[in-house]
């Protein structure tokens, strides 16, 4: 197999992710000259994909030459373990995020019911249900619903309720 030229800035961002380090014998510049080897060889079919390589001293370049290695060093075992639990960790918060995002629709949902119950032809705009969402998570859920109730308890129009709970709400967040 013909041996392709591997870009400097792929044999920077080798050298970077392996800490400037030799990962078979945790060596370091200036003490030793680094290069990139290739975890399967070329010769056994391995490509230029940053995944296949390596930071490696010259030393230990030379020494593996063309041989597959029988054992992933430590290093690299580590990373890979890092990196799959880094993975689930994401994965984990995305969950949570989803969540979040969902309770707070919900919530805002009960929110435009309480409007919506003592106004049943009218519901809170887009505009307004982002402002009810400002307010949850600045006042919290319970306070943003007594305020709504307390608007709504008012011999107030519509309008007048809606600008009279912005007026709670921005009360209650300045007292803060």
């Amino acid at each position: 197999m013909n041996r392709k030229p591997i870009s400097k800035k792929t044999r920077f961002e080798v050298f970077k992710r392996d800490s400037f380090t030799c990962q078979y014998c945790s060596s370091k510049p200036p003490n030793v000259p680094l290069e990139i080897d290739h975890i399967k060889p070329v010769c056994k079919g391995g490509t230029n994909h940053i995944d296949n390589l390596i930071t490696a001293c010259f030393d230990c370049n030379r020494g593996k030459a063309g041989n597959e290695l029988s054992v992933i060093p430590q290093t690299l075992v580590d990373k890979i373990e890092i990196k799959k639990i880094a993975l689930q960790q994401y994965r984990e918060f995305q969950k949570i995020i989803v969540k979040e995002k969902k309770q707070i629709e919900f919530d805002i949902n009960l929110i435009d019911e309480e409007y919506s119950r003592h106004f049943p032809e009218w519901c809170l705009s887009e505009s307004a249900k982002t402002s009810v969402k400002k307010f949850i998570k600045e006042l919290g859920f319970s306070e943003v619903l007594d305020s709504m109730e307390t608007a709504c308890s008012r011999d107030l129009n519509c309008n007048h309720t809606i600008k009279y709970f912005y007026g709670i709400c921005w009360n209650k967040i300045k007292e803060r």
